[in-house]
């Protein structure tokens, strides 16, 4: 599988650690400092499975050298690009037929949550009509549409599956006061429950911050 954009590898590793071979590929040496870090974690056996390589997304094909995955993930990028399509039609390309695309995006039809819990009511009613905000991160930040993204993976070859919210109740615990006890091993399978089947049904996942959409490649 190949992790475009992947970062320290917090998505990749794991899969590796199943027994997936992986490759992660981001633009900043930095990151993959951190990534060779947390590499040295996992057992010898999952650190042979893992190939770093430094490269933009949008020279993903290139920087592969045309090789083909199973799986390709781009979680959490796009939101940082003016625009999605060179990046996905470089995430289509290194599909392999049958293959699986997955992507974590901005939802563009929730941006006006964050600033109503946060009562920032001026800007709540601007991001009905907006796509940019700051992020968590404090960079500024472009949200896409789930229908948007199907029809570029559909322009690539790549079909649409299905379609899930993220985080939705996690991501707003700040703003009630609450805290989730993340060494409280009983109390965040609950949680993860509760988000698992928000993130499936209506109207629920149509408020999560971030959405994930899976796609299957077709036939070369």
């Amino acid at each position: 599988m190949l992790d475009v954009g992947g970062g320290a590898g917090h998505q990749s590793f794991p899969l590796a650690h199943a027994g997936y071979d992986v490759t992660l590929l981001d633009p900043s040496s930095a990151m993959l400092d951190k990534a060779r870090q947390r590499l040295q974690q996992l057992p010898d056996e999952a650190q042979r499975r893992v190939t770093l390589v430094e490269a933009d997304g949008e020279n993903a094909d290139e920087a592969v050298n045309g090789q083909r995955f199973a799986a390709v993930l781009c979680h959490g990028v796009l939101g940082y690009l003016e625009r999605p399509e060179p990046l996905l039609e470089q995430l289509c390309r290194c599909t392999a037929a049958g293959g699986v695309v997955s992507i974590m995006a901005g939802n563009a039809k929730a941006m006006a949550v964050r600033p109503a819990l946060e009562l920032r009511w001026d800007d709540a009613l601007a991001s009905f009509d907006t796509r940019g905000e700051v992020g968590v991160l404090g960079v500024p930040t472009r949200a896409d549409t789930v229908e948007e993204l199907s029809e570029l993976l559909r322009s690539c070859g790549v079909e649409p599956l299905r379609w899930y919210g993220v985080w939705l109740f996690v991501d707003w615990l700040d703003f009630s006061g609450a805290e989730l006890d993340s060494s409280d091993s009983k109390q965040v399978a609950a949680a993860a429950a509760v988000e698992l089947e928000a993130s499936r049904r209506d109207p629920y996942r149509q408020l999560s911050r971030v959405f994930h959409l899976v796609g299957r490649k077709g036939p070369s």
